[in-house]
Protein backbone atom coordinates (compact mmCIF):
# COMPACT_ATOMS: atom_id res chain seq x y z
CA UNK A 1 0.00 0.00 0.00
CA UNK A 2 1.43 3.24 -1.22
CA UNK A 3 1.20 6.07 1.44
CA UNK A 4 -1.68 8.76 0.66
CA UNK A 5 -1.79 12.55 1.70
CA UNK A 6 -4.90 12.04 3.94
CA UNK A 7 -3.82 8.48 5.15
CA UNK A 8 -2.80 10.17 8.22
CA UNK A 9 -5.73 12.04 8.69
CA UNK A 10 -7.80 8.73 8.59
CA UNK A 11 -6.08 7.31 10.55
CA UNK A 12 -6.08 9.84 13.38
CA UNK A 13 -9.94 10.43 12.64
CA UNK A 14 -10.73 6.58 13.73
CA UNK A 15 -8.24 7.37 16.53
CA UNK A 16 -10.23 10.37 17.63
CA UNK A 17 -13.35 8.30 16.99
CA UNK A 18 -12.77 5.05 18.82
CA UNK A 19 -11.64 7.49 22.02
CA UNK A 20 -14.89 9.05 21.94
CA UNK A 21 -17.01 5.84 21.68
CA UNK A 22 -15.28 4.13 24.24
CA UNK A 23 -13.60 1.20 21.37
CA UNK A 24 -11.13 -0.79 22.66
CA UNK A 25 -7.95 -0.53 20.54
CA UNK A 26 -6.81 -4.24 20.48
CA UNK A 27 -10.37 -5.23 19.04
CA UNK A 28 -11.11 -2.56 16.40
CA UNK A 29 -7.82 -3.03 14.79
CA UNK A 30 -8.48 -7.12 14.81
CA UNK A 31 -11.91 -6.54 13.80
CA UNK A 32 -11.10 -4.14 10.87
CA UNK A 33 -9.14 -7.13 9.23
CA UNK A 34 -12.72 -8.91 9.13
CA UNK A 35 -14.24 -5.47 7.45
CA UNK A 36 -11.47 -5.31 4.70
CA UNK A 37 -12.92 -8.25 3.63
CA UNK A 38 -15.91 -6.52 2.37
CA UNK A 39 -18.82 -4.10 3.80
CA UNK A 40 -20.32 -7.71 5.24
CA UNK A 41 -17.53 -7.85 7.95
CA UNK A 42 -18.11 -4.29 9.61
CA UNK A 43 -20.49 -5.61 12.18
CA UNK A 44 -18.61 -6.91 14.37
CA UNK A 45 -16.15 -3.34 14.23
CA UNK A 46 -19.73 -1.58 14.37
CA UNK A 47 -20.82 -3.09 17.65
CA UNK A 48 -17.56 -1.59 19.63
CA UNK A 49 -19.02 1.92 18.74
CA UNK A 50 -21.41 4.03 21.19
CA UNK A 51 -22.76 5.37 18.42
CA UNK A 52 -22.36 3.24 15.24
CA UNK A 53 -23.15 6.00 12.96
CA UNK A 54 -19.53 6.99 13.94
CA UNK A 55 -17.81 3.85 12.49
CA UNK A 56 -19.79 3.82 9.73
CA UNK A 57 -19.09 7.14 8.26
CA UNK A 58 -15.48 7.11 9.07
CA UNK A 59 -16.02 3.33 7.21
CA UNK A 60 -17.12 4.93 4.20
CA UNK A 61 -14.49 6.91 3.63
CA UNK A 62 -11.84 3.78 4.50
CA UNK A 63 -13.57 1.75 1.64
CA UNK A 64 -12.94 4.74 -0.90
CA UNK A 65 -9.33 4.51 0.22
CA UNK A 66 -8.93 0.72 -0.15
CA UNK A 67 -10.53 0.93 -3.28
CA UNK A 68 -8.07 3.93 -4.74
CA UNK A 69 -5.45 1.55 -3.76
CA UNK A 70 -6.79 -1.95 -4.97
CA UNK A 71 -5.66 -5.35 -4.47
CA UNK A 72 -7.29 -8.62 -3.43
CA UNK A 73 -9.77 -8.21 -0.42
CA UNK A 74 -8.07 -11.72 1.38
CA UNK A 75 -4.66 -10.65 0.71
CA UNK A 76 -5.09 -7.07 2.38
CA UNK A 77 -7.42 -9.37 5.70
CA UNK A 78 -4.50 -11.66 5.75
CA UNK A 79 -2.05 -8.99 6.16
CA UNK A 80 -3.97 -7.17 8.49
CA UNK A 81 -4.25 -10.15 10.21
CA UNK A 82 -0.61 -10.88 10.33
CA UNK A 83 -0.16 -7.11 12.16
CA UNK A 84 -3.12 -6.95 14.52
CA UNK A 85 -2.89 -9.49 17.02
CA UNK A 86 -6.40 -11.30 18.76
CA UNK A 87 -4.57 -11.51 22.15
CA UNK A 88 -2.86 -9.34 24.35
CA UNK A 89 -1.66 -9.71 27.98
CA UNK A 90 -4.08 -7.05 29.05
CA UNK A 91 -3.74 -5.91 32.71
CA UNK A 92 -7.02 -7.34 34.07
CA UNK A 93 -5.77 -11.08 33.12
CA UNK A 94 -1.82 -10.49 33.98
CA UNK A 95 -3.71 -9.52 38.01
CA UNK A 96 -5.88 -12.20 37.82
CA UNK A 97 -2.98 -14.44 37.19
CA UNK A 98 -0.98 -12.55 39.85
CA UNK A 99 -3.63 -12.60 42.69
CA UNK A 100 -3.56 -17.13 41.86
CA UNK A 101 0.12 -17.30 42.19
CA UNK A 102 1.21 -14.87 45.04
CA UNK A 103 -2.29 -15.89 47.49
CA UNK A 104 -2.84 -19.53 46.41
CA UNK A 105 0.42 -20.80 45.11
CA UNK A 106 -2.01 -21.28 41.46
CA UNK A 107 -0.26 -20.76 38.46
CA UNK A 108 -2.67 -22.43 35.86
CA UNK A 109 -4.35 -18.67 34.98
CA UNK A 110 -0.59 -17.41 34.58
CA UNK A 111 -0.04 -20.43 32.33
CA UNK A 112 -3.33 -19.93 30.36
CA UNK A 113 -2.76 -16.47 29.73
CA UNK A 114 0.63 -17.19 28.69
CA UNK A 115 -0.05 -20.02 26.49
CA UNK A 116 -2.60 -17.55 24.57
CA UNK A 117 -0.62 -14.51 23.98
CA UNK A 118 2.16 -16.89 23.27
CA UNK A 119 0.07 -17.15 19.70
CA UNK A 120 -0.98 -13.66 19.43
CA UNK A 121 -2.48 -13.91 16.06
CA UNK A 122 -4.20 -17.05 15.61
CA UNK A 123 -8.04 -17.02 16.27
CA UNK A 124 -8.16 -19.27 19.81
CA UNK A 125 -12.22 -19.86 20.09
CA UNK A 126 -11.49 -21.49 23.28
CA UNK A 127 -9.86 -18.18 24.70
CA UNK A 128 -12.25 -15.61 23.46
CA UNK A 129 -12.79 -14.25 26.82
CA UNK A 130 -8.56 -13.23 26.87
CA UNK A 131 -9.51 -11.32 24.01
CA UNK A 132 -12.55 -9.09 26.30
CA UNK A 133 -11.55 -6.00 27.51
CA UNK A 134 -12.27 -5.91 31.38
CA UNK A 135 -15.75 -5.13 31.88
CA UNK A 136 -15.87 -1.84 34.37
CA UNK A 137 -15.11 -3.64 37.88
CA UNK A 138 -12.38 -5.30 36.10
CA UNK A 139 -10.21 -2.10 35.22
CA UNK A 140 -6.95 -1.76 36.99
CA UNK A 141 -5.71 1.16 38.01
CA UNK A 142 -2.30 0.25 39.13
CA UNK A 143 -0.63 -2.75 38.37
CA UNK A 144 2.50 -4.47 40.14
CA UNK A 145 5.17 -2.29 37.86
CA UNK A 146 3.48 0.77 38.80
CA UNK A 147 1.55 2.06 35.74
Amino acid sequence: MEAQPNDMSLAQDLLDRMAHNGADFTLVFRLLCDAAGGPEGDTGVRMLFADSGAFNEWAARWRHRLAQEGGERTERRSAMRAANPAFIPRNHLVEEAIIAAVNDGDFSAFERLLSVVSVPYEDQPAFGRYADPPRPDQVVHETFCGT
